[in-house]
C-alpha cells in the first residue's frame, strides 16, 4: 500500500487527532515527520503508523525532504505529503516538487502564505477585498495610511491568526507600533485598511479546483480586537442555516479567490467583512484547516467528523458531509487581572441555565498562567437547532463565566 505522510512540529492534541484520522484511512499507511520523539505517540496510535521521523528543523525544506526520503526508502512511495499548521505550507509544497509528489504547487503556496503577494493578486482580478501595500520603511506605512485613512492594521505578510498583528489609529501610534516590532531590520510589513463591519470566515471544501462544500461562520468581537483587549471573552458562531440568505456574493468571491490563488485540492480557511453599506471584503485566506475550534463546530452542526473528511480529502481526493442540523457557538474563557490563573466564577449558573446546549468544554486549569493566545484558556461549545438560542447562550455565558487571575 502506498504511504501517507503527515507533518506536524509537535504531536500536540489537535495534531494527535489528525494523524489518528490517516491511521484510519483505508488502503494506505501512515506515517509521520514531526519535531518529537516517538515516544511522545500514544502506544496505541503507534502500534498503527507505518514510520515515525523525528527532525530539528520542520520549517527547513532540506530537513522535511530528508525525512520523507528516508521514510520512502524504508516503506514505500510516498502517494500524498500534507500537514495543517499554516508556516509548514510552502516548505511541504517545495518537498513534494522536488520529490514528485501531488499536491498544491510552491507557487500557490505562496501565494496563500504571503498576504501581501496575495492581496495583490485578487485586486488583480478584482476580488473585493480591504486595501493593503508592502511597507518596508516607516515612510511607506505612513503614506500608505495617510492614502487610505486611519485605522489601519499592519501585520506580517506571512502572519496566522492575528499574530504580531496592531492596529494604529493616528501617525504617532503607526511609528510606535512600528518601531516596537521592528521594521527595518527584516522583512516588510502588511499595512492594510482597517474595514468597519461584522468579521466572518468562510471554509471552503475545493477538489480539482471546483469548490465544492463551503461554511461560513461569525465572530463577536473581531479577532483584533479580541488581541488587543486579553480580558474579552469572544465567541464564534456556525449558524444552522449553511448558506445564510445574502451570502451569495461572498461564496462566489470566495471560490473566485481560491482558484486565482491556486487551490487545486484542500481546505481552506477564509477571513471576511460585511462592511456598514453591505458590501464585502476579503481579508486573508489560508490553506489549512481553521483554529479556534472551527474544525469542532462544523463537527457538531453536522454530527461527523469534520477532522476525519479533511483528512479523507487529502489522501483520497472525495468529500462529503451530511446536511448541517444545529447551530453551535464557542465561548473562549479569558482571565482577567495579572499572575495565575486563580477562580472561575459563574460555572454553577451557567451550568444550571445552559447546561443542556453544552457539547463540549475545555474549562481553565487553577493555577495556570494563561495562555498567550487569543482563544484564551478555556472554551464552552453549545448547540441547538435555532441560531438565536445559541446567540443569547453564548451572551448568557461570556457575562456570567469569569475567569480570575491573581
Amino acid at each position: 500500500m502506498p504511504l501517507v505522510v503527515f507533518a506536524c512540529p509537535r504531536l500536540s492534541p489537535s495534531a494527535t487527532q489528525m494523524l489518528a484520522a490517516l491511521a484510519r484511512q483505508a488502503d494506505v499507511r501512515a506515517a509521520v515527520v514531526t519535531g518529537d520523539p516517538v515516544e511522545a505517540l500514544d502506544a496505541g496510535l503507534r502500534a498503527q503508523l507505518a514510520g515515525h521521523w523525528r527532525v530539528d528543523n520542520l520549517f527547513d525544506a532540506a530537513h522535511l525532504a530528508v525525512a520523507v526520503r528516508e521514510l520512502a526508502a524504508r516503506h514505500g512511495p510516498v502517494r500524498a505529503l500534507f500537514g495543517a499548521f499554516e508556516h509548514l505550507q510552502v516548505p511541504l509544497a517545495e518537498v513534494r516538487a522536488q520529490l514528485g509528489i501531488p499536491g498544491m504547487s510552491v507557487e500557490a503556496a505562496h501565494n496563500f502564505r504571503d498576504k501581501g503577494r496575495m492581496k495583490e493578486l485578487l485586486r488583480r482580478h478584482g476580488i473585493p477585498c480591504a486595501r493593503a501595500a508592502l511597507a518596508a520603511t516607516a515612510d511607506e506605512a505612513l503614506a500608505f495610511a495617510a492614502t487610505s485613512g486611519y485605522p489601519v492594521v499592519v501585520k506580517p505578510p506571512a502572519g496566522a491568526g492575528a499574530v504580531a498583528t496592531f492596529r494604529a489609529d493616528t501617525a504617532e501610534q503607526l511609528v510606535q507600533g512600528l518601531a516596537a516590532v521592528g521594521l527595518g531590520r527584516g522583512d516588510p510589513l502588511l499595512v492594510e485598511e482597517f474595514v468597519q463591519g461584522e468579521e466572518h470566515s468562510c471554509e471552503s471544501i475545493t477538489i480539482g479546483g471546483r469548490t465544492v462544500w463551503q461554511s461560513t461562520s461569525r465572530y463577536a468581537p473581531t479577532p483584533l480586537d479580541v488581541k488587543r483587549n486579553p480580558w474579552i471573552q469572544w465567541c464564534v458562531i456556525v449558524p444552522r442555516e449553511q448558506h445564510p440568505p445574502g451570502e451569495h456574493d461572498l461564496r462566489e468571491a470566495a471560490a473566485r479567490a481560491l482558484s486565482e490563488l491556486g487551490m487545486e485540492t484542500g481546505l481552506s480557511h477564509m477571513e471576511w467583512f460585511r462592511r456598514g453599506d453591505g458590501s464585502i471584503a476579503i481579508s486573508e485566506v489560508a490553506a489549512r484547516p481553521p483554529g479556534a475550534q472551527i474544525t469542532t463546530l462544523i463537527s457538531r452542526a453536522h454530527d461527523f467528523d469534520f477532522v476525519e473528511a479533511w483528512v479523507r480529502l487529502m489522501v483520497h481526493g472525495t468529500f462529503s458531509a451530511p446536511p448541517r442540523r444545529y447551530a453551535v457557538g464557542a465561548a473562549y474563557l479569558r482571565g482577567q487581572g495579572t499572575g495565575r490563573i486563580r477562580a472561575i466564577h459563574g460555572l454553577e449558573i451557567a451550568q444550571r441555565e445552559l447546561g443542556s446546549l453544552i457539547c463540549d468544554y475545555q474549562l481553565p486549569v487553577i493555577g495556570d498562567a494563561p495562555r498567550d493566545s487569543y482563544e484564551g484558556d478555556g472554551y464552552v461549545i453549545l448547540r441547538h437547532p435555532d441560531t438565536a438560542v445559541v446567540d443569547r447562550g453564548l451572551l448568557r455565558l461570556i457575562s456570567t463565566v469569569r475567569v480570575e487571575l491573581g
